[in-house]
């Protein structure tokens, strides 16, 4: 009976624990993840908008300080350096010998330089810029041959008419643009209309991963916790509950059973178990005291 007492208590003690860890383990696993996904998506998209502020900046660049400074020339050949799109393309080129899972690009349906003819997923961003007239940026996931990657995409909007010159005739363009890239593409464009989408787009592989490792790093060192713990809390009630209850119940089954001259079983505790030991020793020499006067 007393080891019996002893595993049926550790038993329903420990499958009330794992029960407690179990549910613990699902809360902390979904909220560290949401977490750290959270986390994860947020450094994504501050590092593609720091791509996308730095073409923007080049463009801008581009556009007020270096073409001005080439118009004379472009009358006798033409320099796509002054063009704001290759500027921030050719810059972004250097970028990536350092960050070279990162990508951008100015896509247009109709482009003068065909390496920013829009694929087909830029053209649906492209399509959407011009049916939504509020839109300023889009960004969600994107499904590539090398993973899935995060982009954030901006409307091109001819805003200024000096855009016009290169891009509204044929006629009206530099002679120098037209021989290079020739008369068929990059005309009929208007002001005010989306013409293209900048796209940044950045690897999701890598910070998810990171993030995966932290998940399991953070999980693993619940997991760890809730062991000792466990360990800890069963040495504890073996000690302090189990053991003395244990002996406690083997006295009180033979005083039960008439065994009045049972070895007190002696606890010096002043918790409840050291209260029901004395009660238990004070109701068995009572019984011994009551069995003697009986007997005289």
């Amino acid at each position: 009976m007393k080891l019996l007492l002893k595993f049926n208590l550790l038993i329903k003690f420990n499958l009330v624990f794992l029960l407690i860890f179990a549910i613990g383990m699902i809360a902390f696993g979904q909220v560290s993840w949401n977490l750290l996904e959270k986390n994860a998506r947020s450094e994504i998209r501050e590092k593609a908008r720091l791509v996308m502020d730095a073409a923007l900046a080049t463009r801008e660049y581009t556009s007020l300080q270096v073409g001005p400074l080439l118009d004379t020339q472009m009358k006798y050949t033409f320099l796509p350096q002054s063009v704001p799109t290759y500027a921030a393309t050719e810059v972004f080129k250097g970028l990536r010998k350092s960050h070279a899972d990162f990508s951008y690009k100015e896509s247009v349906l109709n482009p003068t330089n065909p390496r920013n003819r829009a694929l087909e997923w830029e053209a649906d961003l492209i399509a959407r810029f011009r049916n939504s007239k509020d839109s300023g940026e889009v960004a969600g996931d994107h499904a590539t041959p090398d993973g899935v990657q995060f982009y954030i995409a901006r409307p091109i909007r001819i805003y200024a008419a000096a855009c016009l010159r290169c891009h509204s005739t044929v006629d009206a363009a530099p002679r120098t643009m037209v021989e290079r890239y020739g008369p068929d593409n990059g005309f009929g464009w208007a002001l005010n209309e989306v013409v293209g989408a900048q796209i940044v787009s950045v690897p999701v592989n890598l910070p998810l991963e990171r993030a995966e490792q932290a998940h399991t790093a953070f999980m693993t060192s619940i997991a760890i916790a809730f062991l000792v713990i466990g360990v800890a809390l069963n040495m504890m009630l073996w000690t302090t509950i189990i053991g003395p209850l244990a002996k406690l119940a083997e006295v009180a089954d033979r005083v039960s059973q008439g065994e009045l001259d049972v070895p007190d079983f002696q606890s010096k505790a002043s918790d409840e178990i050291g209260v029901l030991t004395r009660s238990v020793g004070r109701m068995r020499a009572e019984l011994l005291e009551a069995r003697k006067t009986a007997g005289n």
